[in-house]
């Protein structure tokens, strides 16, 4: 099933949606995936012309493939530029993932700071493929192409501070405009970056996750390779603390990430 069939099917009705197994991450499905759905089921509420902002996702428990889960929400604050909402998804009557939401509309304003520009990463044609295997890789990664440019590959004893390279939609894609649930699931797509740092498989997770949007956002589309960055800032008792950075095949800065990650080992 495609990334866009399921979109459709959360917009069809929120409150009855199934993932399939195909796009699971060990026993849960993933979170990338679960925090587009969610964001999908916001915007539905929010007024035309706000667009999403900042979005801070806990990943309570996971959301298990296969059985029906609820992706609900509910507007905290309408003000005159900025909603705010929280989403929840919840499964067998239990709260699986939270976020909180701020939509906002554009504003005239005298301050105008550039990003800073995008790392020099080698062309998406150099950098090292990480091919789906089945058994071996997460099951979502059959729907990802990576392009390793920057540290190692998981589980690879690399002790770099710094991972990344290029992404893009796999397989079967309908082009359209890449758009917020887009980029959620390309972003989080990316392994916690502390992994490489180990030199056998270990599981690992996303905790809690911070994500905030330069809007508007390119004009790009789902075939587009994108660039992403991450730097660990410090990693100790099995819990670590990211930045990363999201850009454009041009170099444009598309969104700004922070996550604390769990492994166990």
């Amino acid at each position: 099933m495609r990334f866009s069939d399921l979109i459709d099917a959360v917009r069809r009705n929120p409150l009855d949606v199934t993932l399939p197994a195909e796009w699971g991450q060990g026993r849960a499905s993933f979170g990338g995936l679960v925090a587009a759905l969610l964001y999908e089921a916001m915007i539905a509420q929010v007024p035309a012309g706000r667009p999403l902002r900042s979005l801070a996702v806990t990943f309570v428990g996971p959301v298990a493939p296969d059985v029906s889960a609820s992706y609900q929400v509910e507007v905290l604050r309408e003000g005159k530029a900025v909603s705010q909402l929280l989403g929840r998804v919840v499964q067998n009557g239990e709260v699986a993932t939270l976020a909180q939401a701020s939509f906002g509309a554009s504003r005239v304003s005298e301050i105008d700071v550039a990003s800073e520009p995008a790392p020099v990463f080698k062309h998406w044609e150099e950098g090292e493929d990480l091919p789906y295997i089945k058994g071996v890789t997460p099951e979502f990664m059959r729907h990802m192409s990576m392009r390793w440019t920057v540290g190692g590959l998981p589980f690879s004893g690399q002790k770099s501070r710094t991972m990344g390279g290029w992404i893009r939609l796999r397989g079967d894609v309908k082009e359209e405009p890449l758009t917020e649930a887009h980029i959620l699931a390309l972003v989080d797509a990316w392994p916690p970056a502390l992994l490489p740092h180990l030199s056998k498989p270990a599981p690992g997770s996303s905790l809690t996750w911070t994500i905030e949007f330069i809007q508007p956002l390119q004009d790009l589309t789902t075939l587009d390779w994108c660039q992403y960055h991450v730097t660990i800032e410090h990693a100790r008792d099995g819990y670590g603390h990211t930045a990363a950075a999201f850009w454009s095949p041009n170099g444009a800065l598309i969104a700004i990430s922070r996550q604390t990650v769990t492994v166990f080992a």
